[in-house]
Order: structure tokens, then sequence, then C-alpha cells
């Protein structure tokens, strides 16, 4: 696949992020932890604008390169050429969090195998391990809507997300 370099195009600060939100695509495909193209990882682009970098809808972790990303204001509005759309999911998740939540600078949204089969569970984590104990002051749970494709879910997402990673 041909995909223009955005190098020139972007500031010297995005396209550091954008290596670098790349790389981190390639490590969760690398780790396994990716669902064919239903998951995705996005990062404020740095400014006073609220944009953010995400994956490209259709391309599969390992294929996402620094250029392939696609940045996305608030409303969803795609900022640059490209030939790609976004996972409305995707949107809908990532911009709930971005919107709130300015002190973080990167989401990843998984579907590990383990986190699917806690997710499956009633009760979820169980504080029944040291390693358990560890994430449970820092977890927030949002029951499943279906695919979340409805902008009147962010509310009850950022809600369950709190201040919790």
């Amino acid at each position: 696949m041909n995909i223009p370099s955005m190098k020139d195009k972007v500031s010297a600060e995005e396209w550091q992020l954008r290596i670098e939100l790349a790389a981190c695509y390639r490590l969760v495909a690398m780790y396994g932890w990716t669902d064919l193209v239903f998951t995705h990882i996005s990062a404020r682009v740095p400014g006073p604008e609220h944009h953010f970098l995400i994956n490209p809808y259709g391309l599969m972790f390992d294929e996402i390169t620094a250029s392939s990303l696609v940045k996305v204001d608030e409303n969803c509005k795609i900022l640059h050429d490209t030939p790609f759309p976004v996972n409305p999911a995707g949107f809908v998740i990532h911009s709930a969090v971005h919107a709130v939540r300015h002190d973080v600078g990167c989401v990843l949204h998984t579907h590990t195998r383990a986190g699917v089969a806690v997710s499956a569970q009633k009760c979820g984590v169980l504080p029944i391990s040291q390693q358990s104990t560890f994430v449970l002051a820092a977890l927030g749970y949002h029951d499943y809507e279906g695919v979340a494709l409805r902008l009147d879910e962010q509310p009850r997402l950022q809600a369950d997300l709190g201040h919790n990673s």
C-alpha cells in the first residue's frame, strides 16, 4: 500500500507523536492484543485544538504507519487528505475520553483474551491475589451497551471512567 508521507505536512511535534503511536500499534500487534480491526489506540495532538490521532479503519495494527494515522477533531471531522475512514466506535469511545480527561495523552482500547475473560465475569476483577489489588483502585467499569456507535453513550462512558485509568 502506497501511503504518502505526512512528515512535511505536520509539525515536528506531531510527527514524533505519529511515530510513537505507530510504534504502539506495532507493539500491541506483536503482543497479540488486537481483535482484527475492532480495537483502537488514540493520542492527543499537542496544541490548543481538540484533535487526536487514531488508526485508519480497515488496516491491521501491523500495517499502521506514522503517515497512515488519521487526525480528527472532536466532531470526527478528518483534518487531512486520507483514503481511510475512522472506525465510528473508535471515535465515540476515544473522543469521550479525550473530551473530559485533558490529563490523558493516549487511550488504548484492546480486547485481550484476559481482558475479555475478566469482563465476561459478573464480578469483574476479584481481589484474590496481590497482583489484582494493584489495579482495583484505578479500575473503571462500563457495562456493554452494544457496539459504541451512539454519541449518547459518551456521558455514561465518561461517568464510568471518572478519574480512573
